[in-house]
């Protein structure tokens, strides 16, 4: 069996099926996926969602806004790369006159992949997953059937990020954002239900959504592995490869930014991703250059460049185990020994001192304590809205939460919502006022 990409590229949209506009113009549909994005509320608020560092002071580092944009960029090139190489493998083959939209929709996909993440960075991502796996929420477990359950302990962005786009909030038009089948299916990095989320937690859809997912796979001809389980969309391998690249070199860049790393290090580090000819060339072109950021910027351009030539060349040798639902890894795992060294030395370096360093465990502390507060006092407020504090709490909630529905579940769910849709600041703010400790200016 093998999916195919007359197939795969589909412009249909999500709770339109039945609709089908001819607004003609020059923008396809993946390109108004795209401008529906950016002028989307939960797109806005990535400009004060952490990325990795504390959102910045005097010295500006990537938030989640700067890093989707960057991401977004780097896929249509690197789609753009790999549509040249497929159209020629095609050549005379119907689907060849589709190819032109993949780097729409690639771009629109990177867009829209950290929409879902809750405010300071991933930590907050397994702060809301382990207070339901080991702290006050693991009392609520009888109430919640075994996927459930899997979501809440599991909880994740990826997942989120597809209900964010998807779900019919209080007051929304069916399908959320309407956004195509492909573009939906190019976000979902893991097209599984939380019941296969393994060791890593990872997973891509919640229950709540998994039949809307399923209706995307089966309209597209994803391949089913199992039950509630798929094979990706080979447009997945591009967005994570554009992700991959961006936030691994980018942090580099912000690491040297805030004077975590030296610029010899720095140096040395990007210029390990090429020969020593190449090098030889670099360090030439920067005997020019007398500010170490645009010395850094320099570097991070050109190990961009050769990552999505690289990545792109690994994903057009792969694309027939892509199509089987056969391939393994990431393309960033398949590039040439060279290129593959620097960016082993980048993660290696990046863990051994950025992500641990003071900036990001600060974060990551008051991020753990400001969001189980929060989850405390709203999921209280949820389960009991009949008591006086509970009712100014659920004040709080803007209506698209629907803090009333039916099952426990779902009222969960609402407050997960909410708190993964603040920012940063929202959070903070909102923390201080429960304890106390902040009052409106009067």
């Amino acid at each position: 069996m093998k999916m195919n990409w007359s197939q795969l590229i589909c412009d249909k949209r999500l709770g339109l099926e039945h609709y089908q506009s001819h607004k003609g113009g020059v923008r396809s549909d993946f390109q108004r996926d795209f401008d529906r994005l950016v002028f989307s509320s939960p797109f806005r608020r990535l400009q004060n969602k952490t990325q990795v560092f504390p959102l910045p002071g005097s010295i500006f580092v990537h938030n989640r806004l700067t890093h989707s944009l960057e991401v977004s960029c780097v896929g249509r090139s690197l789609a753009a790369e790999v549509v040249l190489m497929l159209m020629e493998k095609y050549a005379g083959d119907a689907c060849v006159a589709r190819m032109d939209a993949i780097p729409e929709i690639v771009a629109a996909a990177c867009l829209a992949h950290d929409l879902g993440n809750p405010p300071f960075g991933h930590s907050g991502e397994k702060t809301i997953g382990a207070y339901f796996s080991e702290g006050k929420g693991e009392q609520l477990r009888a109430h919640f059937t075994e996927q459930q359950w899997a979501d809440l302990v599991h909880f994740e962005g990826n997942a989120n990020s597809f209900r964010t786009l998807v779900h019919q909030f209080k007051g929304r038009r069916e399908g959320g954002f309407a956004m195509t089948y492909s573009t939906l299916a190019s976000i979902v990095k893991y097209p599984y239900c939380s019941l296969y989320a393994g060791e890593k937690g990872k997973f891509g859809f919640f229950t709540t959504e998994q039949r809307d997912f399923e209706l995307i796979a089966r309209r597209l001809g994803l391949i089913e592995l199992d039950e509630g389980k798929f094979c990706r969309h080979p447009l997945v391998y591009l967005v994570e490869a554009a992700d991959d690249i961006c936030y691994q070199v980018m942090d580099i860049e912000d690491g040297h930014k805030l004077k975590i790393i030296g610029t010899e290090e720095t140096v040395n580090l990007l210029l390990s991703y090429f020969s020593p000819e190449q090098q030889a060339h670099s360090r030439e072109v920067m005997s020019n250059l007398e500010d170490p950021n645009e010395k850094i910027a320099y570097l991070r351009s050109g190990v961009v460049g050769l990552l999505v030539q690289e990545c792109a060349k690994a994903f057009v040798a792969g694309e027939d185990l892509m199509l089987e639902g056969r391939y393994e890894g990431c393309l960033i795992e398949h590039i040439s020994p060279l290129p593959a060294e620097g960016y082993r030395k980048c993660s290696e370096l990046a863990k051994r001192k950025l992500y641990c360093d003071g900036y990001v465990t600060d974060v990551d502390l008051a991020g753990n304590r400001i969001i189980n507060l929060l989850l405390d006092k709203l999921i209280d407020a949820v389960i009991y809205p009949e008591r006086n504090y509970s009712q100014l709490l659920l004040n709080k909630f803007p209506e698209q939460y629907d803090v009333n529905a039916g099952t426990l579940f779902e009222k969960i769910q609402a407050v997960l919502d909410h708190i993964s849709a603040m920012t940063d600041v929202y959070a903070l703010n909102l923390y201080r006022q429960l304890c106390g400790i902040s009052l409106p200016t009067v």
